[in-house]
């Protein structure tokens, strides 16, 4: 959890850090991605030290008021996490699948869709505060969480709907939006290498092509993403419905999986853009040289020196 910690934290800060001083990074469609890595930054920067301090002493030591704050901020921003992956995929869909017919991104429409994530995921988590269901310590006793022990259908209700509108909803939202996507940038290949092959040529180098591979590879960037998500999230789903549905199988063992993998998924996001998202990577190398991430811009601009350098040479040697 320290190793975590430190990585989420410091991973995070440098990506909400890179796009905020990088003017060729603040779009409206990055404002999402900056709200994603400030959430990823806000839920360990709250819930990293006292797991590591419970974890220490083998128990919940902080009381029971710190205990419900500790499992409402990170149901928060678990739910901030998802919403704000909803709308990075719809942009994604109104960007690939529309085209030239979808309504562009507008920052003030960036902003509203974070600002609802934020009060949706809190009016949402809330609720166990005013007494449907509640928070209590996990069974591994180092961090707290929904009740999904009690055996009371009003308390079960509340996870039920919890689950729909969080988890069930968003991922058939976004496996609808995807299968779209990459429906429509198959059939844009399909028509690239038709047209290529119609004029004799390997492949189109347009500026139109250039823009919808960029597209194209925001998208594989945001579906990774949202599957690395689901793959963090996922135990805590299974954890609260085995637990409502078969509590003897809920061991302390077993229940410590939610905490370490949702966890984990805060240190995915910086990892993700680092690796993959070519203007990111060109601005980080730029902002902190010594970690080496080179953009498509940098190896453009060397390839390129290299060319010129190469045909004057050639030229040299013909004079």
């Amino acid at each position: 959890m320290t190793i975590l910690g430190i990585f989420s934290l410091a991973g995070n800060f440098v990506v909400v850090w890179v796009f905020m001083n990088t003017k060729s990074l603040r779009s409206p469609s990055n404002t999402l991605v900056v709200n994603l890595a400030l959430n990823d930054f806000l839920m360990m920067f709250v819930n990293f030290p006292p797991m590591v301090i419970n974890s220490y002493w083998g128990t919940w030591v902080f009381g029971p008021r710190f205990c419900e704050f500790y499992a409402f901020w990170g149901n928060m921003c678990g739910c901030v996490s998802i919403y704000t992956m909803v709308w990075i995929t719809l942009d994604r869909y109104n960007v690939i699948v529309k085209g030239m017919n979808g309504k562009p991104l507008t920052s003030k429409g960036a902003m509203l869709r974070n600002l609802f994530s934020w009060v949706f995921s809190i009016v949402w988590c809330i609720l166990p505060l005013f007494g449907w269901n509640r928070y209590v310590p996990e069974g591994n006793m180092t961090a707290c969480g929904t009740d999904y022990l009690t055996d009371d259908q009003f308390s079960k209700s509340y996870l039920y709907v919890y689950s729909t509108w969080v988890f069930i909803g968003p991922f058939f939202l976004i496996v609808f939006s995807y299968f779209f996507i990459v429906k429509a940038v198959m059939a844009h290949e399909q028509q690239m290498r038709e047209q290529a092959k119609k004029m004799g040529v390997k492949s189109l180098r347009s500026e139109e092509a250039k823009q919808t591979s960029n597209e194209c590879r925001l998208a594989k960037i945001a579906l990774m993403n949202v599957s690395l998500w689901f793959m963090a999230w996922s135990p805590y789903l299974v954890i609260n419905w085995a637990g409502m549905f078969s509590p003897a199988t809920v061991t302390p063992l077993f229940s410590i999986w939610g905490s370490v993998f949702a966890k984990a998924n805060s240190v995915y996001n910086p990892l993700v853009y680092a690796l993959t998202h070519p203007k990111y990577r060109a601005a980080l190398y730029v902002k902190l040289p010594f970690l080496a991430c080179k953009g498509d811009s940098y190896e453009d601009n060397t390839s390129a020196t290299s060319s010129a350098t190469t045909a004057v040479a050639e030229k040299s040697e013909k004079a």
